[in-house]
C-alpha cells in the first residue's frame, strides 16, 4: 500500500485477509516458526529441534501457516522444507518483534 492508498478506505476483503494473517501470527509457536524461517528454509525436524517441540505439533502449526499462505514448501526425497512465501511476511514478523522490544525496554536491543 502506498501513502495515497492508506488514506482511502481499505476494502473489506483486504481487512478480512489482514485479520486472518494477524490471527496466524497471534500464536507463540507460529510466530517463533516464522522468526526461525527468517534465515532460510528449514525442515520440520529442524524447526521442532530448535523450538524443543514435538514434530507432530510443529507440523500442525506449519499446516496452518501453509493454508494461510505464509509459508511454502519444497520436497527433497522424504524431507519437506519450509520457507517464508515472501519478504513482506519476513518484514511483518521482524516489525512485530521489534515492537515487542519497544514495549519491553527503554532502549530496544535493535536500536543499540
Amino acid at each position: 500500500m502506498s501513502a495515497e492508498t492508506t488514506r482511502a478506505a481499505v476494502p473489506d476483503a483486504e481487512l478480512d485477509t489482514a485479520v486472518e494473517v494477524l490471527r496466524l501470527l497471534a500464536d507463540r509457536t507460529r510466530l517463533a516458526i516464522l522468526a526461525l524461517l527468517h534465515d532460510g528454509e528449514l525442515s520440520v525436524g529442524a524447526i521442532a529441534d530448535r523450538l524443543a517441540r514435538p514434530v507432530p505439533g510443529v507440523s500442525q502449526h506449519l499446516a496452518k501457516l501453509r493454508a494461510g499462505r505464509l509459508v511454502a514448501t519444497r520436497r527433497d526425497g522424504a524431507t519437506v522444507y519450509y520457507r517464508l512465501t515472501n519478504e513482506h511476511i519476513d518484514a511483518l514478523v521482524l516489525n512485530v518483534l521489534h515492537q515487542a522490544e519497544h514495549l519491553r525496554y527503554d532502549t530496544p536491543p535493535h536500536h543499540l
